[in-house]
């Protein structure tokens, strides 16, 4: 068999670029993901992109959704989320077809035209962490952002440590609390993070959005936090708290084999209300939150933070975009929390912002990942 004749062509130039926008989800950040979809949406210039809206509502069901960007808005008193009552989409599993089908009650199934790249708008599990990745990539379609194992071992952020630490980059004091310790024995659980200067931050280990986060000032809150987390995943991270800054930069690919590219600081200061970073000071709050970009910092810790983002963004594998996350301590010590392979994606949030400030704006970005999806390899090919 000729694999080369297997792969997708890019879209011809005499039509539009057919992009299906996926969202929703079956995890805690749906509503966020929508809100994320609205903003992209409201971004393609009709003129160059047909645009495909495919929900995946919260009990899986994949839908045709309304090309209504103001439905999926997140705001005070709206919380957006998938209609399952829509036309069902059926999705491509095939290397020779990438049409959708659809199936609406008592009608025959039709076809749409085939998907020239996905654009999946989701965030944490099943959907940011592989799973999605891992489907597209049987049917050979393009999208945007990582592949199956860069997102999935990031979205981990027991694993993420793991990577990190391998490739050499300074990472905070942190314990794993997996499902199998916690059912067993969680005394002895809660005694490891005795090794663990307080405050603590207790995480699900698979999520996102701040969902399920406790900050816990002493051992009496420890347990109360851990199956808070468990909630949202059966393997917790409890992190030691560092006292300093939170400090983001943007990693966006680079063309063909040009290196990656790093935008301007950024810097999420907590004003007022809220004792961390959480989800309603991220999404619901007004003025609570100053997100400031470029962030005030020296030229020398700029830099040394662009060149830890690149270090991780390859040791994970990353393409398309990333947003790395950095805590700044006191003493000028920096440490590495996270990478986000689909961070969120408002006009509003901190990875669109920062690369405004260099000069790229939302619409331009959007543009440039799906430019960047299109040249990606399709599978292993």
């Amino acid at each position: 068999m000729d694999t080369d004749s297997q792969t997708p062509d890019p879209a011809p130039e005499s039509r539009r670029l057919r992009v299906a926008l996926v969202f929703g989800g079956r995890s805690s950040e749906h509503a966020v993901s929508c809100a994320t979809a609205a903003s992209v949406m409201s971004a393609l210039d009709p003129e160059r992109y047909e645009v495909i809206p495919i929900g995946i509502a919260k009990d899986g069901s994949w839908v045709l959704a309304p090309e209504d960007p103001e439905r999926l808005r997140l705001a005070p008193g709206h919380v957006p989320e998938v209609d399952p009552s829509g036309p069902a989409v059926l999705v491509p599993t095939s290397m020779s077809a990438r049409h959708l089908i659809v199936q609406e009650p008592g009608a025959a199934p039709r076809e749409l035209s085939d998907v020239d790249v996905v654009f999946p708008l989701l965030h944490g599990p099943f959907g940011e962490d592989g799973t999605i990745q891992g489907l597209l990539d049987l049917a050979d379609v393009r999208y945007v952002g990582s592949g199956v194992t860069a997102s999935a071992v990031m979205m981990d952020k027991h694993m993420m440590k793991v990577v990190f630490q391998a490739a050499g980059l300074p990472v905070g004091p942190y314990v794993v609390i997996t499902d199998r310790q916690w059912r067993r024995d969680p005394e002895a659980a809660l005694d490891a993070v005795g090794a663990l200067d307080f405050p603590v931050f207790v995480k699900p280990a698979r999520a996102g959005s701040s969902m399920g986060i406790s900050k816990v000032d002493s051992p009496d809150g420890l347990r109360e936090a851990v199956e808070a987390a468990r909630e949202h995943d059966p393997k917790v991270v409890v992190e030691q708290g560092i006292a300093g800054r939170e400090i983001e930069c943007g990693v966006l690919d680079g063309h063909g084999t040009d290196a990656p590219r790093t935008s301007p600081l950024g810097e999420a200061i907590v004003v007022k209300g809220h004792a961390f970073y959480d989800f309603e000071a991220k999404y619901l709050a007004d003025d609570d939150i100053r997100l400031e970009s470029p962030a005030d910092v020296s030229p020398e810790v700029a830099e040394q933070v662009a060149q830890l983002a690149l270090i991780a963004f390859e040791a994970a594998g990353c393409e398309g975009l990333a947003r790395c996350d950095f805590f700044l301590t006191e003493s000028g010590e920096l440490l590495i929390n996270e990478i986000n392979t689909m961070p969120g994606f408002t006009p509003s949030s901190m990875y669109p912002r920062m690369w405004a400030a260099a000069g790229l704006s939302y619409p331009e970005l959007v543009d440039e990942l799906i430019a960047l999806a299109m040249e990606r390899r399709v599978g292993l090919r």
